[in-house]
């Protein structure tokens, strides 16, 4: 393993005071916790929060800033955050109005989430959650009860964060998010496993001519490994699965996002969303946005995953198309 790092045990404290100091204009860290809170004037909005373990960056912290996240909470390496840590994060954006949580579909992310609620609720913070399910790889995987949150996920914080931006209530925030997380659909297949800094070691081990279909963002199984195919086989067997989840019909608005999952170049990801764009066509739907790069990581691991939107609302559309000011939204 060739890792640029000092102390394994360290690397997550390390990272997040680097990204606060790099990106000092837009965000900073919540002293002796590790929550990245943006820097912006609080003016009675709704607060967005979210999180989850690290290794999956630019996820969270990435996406604080204005028109997005207002804080995000991180866990060391691929396990969830603490409560105590989420409570804090709660505490520090919170503008009085409410907070909302996004919360990926993994079982100790859900049980801490949930937890800070209860406490901050405690302290008269009144908060909502929205647990996000996108994954229709698999269901009741490791760590997971039903579909696992994956990079769909990242679609949500900017449509709710949009959302928070206007004003919208904490009622009127959470009916949202109800509508909205169903109408986002993900699967995604790796190359390779990721290596964890601690573990040294491959999360999992394929041959040199396998891929795995339907994988998570820790490395969990998914649904069939098979020999390597063209780039035009994997977007058919992808593309197929989604249209297959939505029941699509044709001329039905969505919208596309390849995301890489930290070890495959842009080239790469380029050629695979030339690839779908043939089948969207093929099957006449109305693509209205697009979206390629690595966003919801794993590491190092090697792959890719494809989202679909189905923008039901025309809302929606403006609300990934406003720009955010955030680290990584682009």
């Amino acid at each position: 393993m060739k890792k640029i790092m000092n102390d394994p045990s360290q690397i997550v404290d390390e990272m997040l005071d680097g990204l606060a100091y790099a990106h000092n204009d837009i965000v900073e860290r919540l002293d002796g916790f590790d929550v990245i809170v943006r820097k912006s004037e609080k003016n009675n909005k709704v607060a967005v929060i979210s999180g989850g373990g690290a290794g999956h960056e630019p996820s969270h912290a990435g996406f604080v800033g204005e028109g997005m996240l207002s804080a995000a909470v991180s866990g060391p390496v691929f396990t969830s955050p603490a409560p105590d840590q989420i409570v804090e994060a709660i505490k520090a954006a919170d503008e009085g109005v409410g907070v909302f949580l996004v919360i990926k579909n993994y079982s100790g992310d859900v049980m801490n989430f949930e937890m800070a609620q209860e406490l901050a609720e405690m302290d008269d913070i009144e908060v909502e959650t929205i647990i996000v399910d996108d994954d229709i790889g698999v269901e009741d995987s490791l760590y997971t009860q039903g579909k696992r949150g994956v990079a769909g996920t990242v679609l949500v914080h900017k449509i709710i964060g949009y959302y928070a931006s206007q004003g919208k209530t904490l009622a009127e925030i959470k009916k949202i998010a109800d509508t909205l997380v169903p109408n986002i659909h993900t699967i995604g297949l790796a190359l390779t496993g990721a290596t964890t800094p601690e573990g040294g070691k491959p999360s999992f081990n394929l041959a040199d001519d396998e891929i795995e279909y339907g994988v998570g963002i820790h490395g969990e199984p998914g649904y069939r490994s098979e020999k390597l195919k063209p780039s035009k086989g994997l977007a058919q067997e992808l593309v197929s699965k989604l249209l297959e989840s939505f029941e699509a019909k044709e001329n039905e608005k969505y919208g596309v996002f390849v995301n890489g999952m930290g070890g495959t170049p842009l080239m790469e990801q380029y050629v695979f969303i030339n690839d779908v764009r043939q089948l969207l066509e093929d099957s006449k739907l109305d693509v209205v946005y697009k979206k390629v790069g690595d966003n919801m990581t794993s590491l190092e691991m090697q792959g890719l995953s494809l989202t679909l939107i189905k923008l039901e609302d025309n809302q929606w559309l403006e609300a990934l198309n406003t720009p955010a000011k955030t680290i990584a939204w682009k």
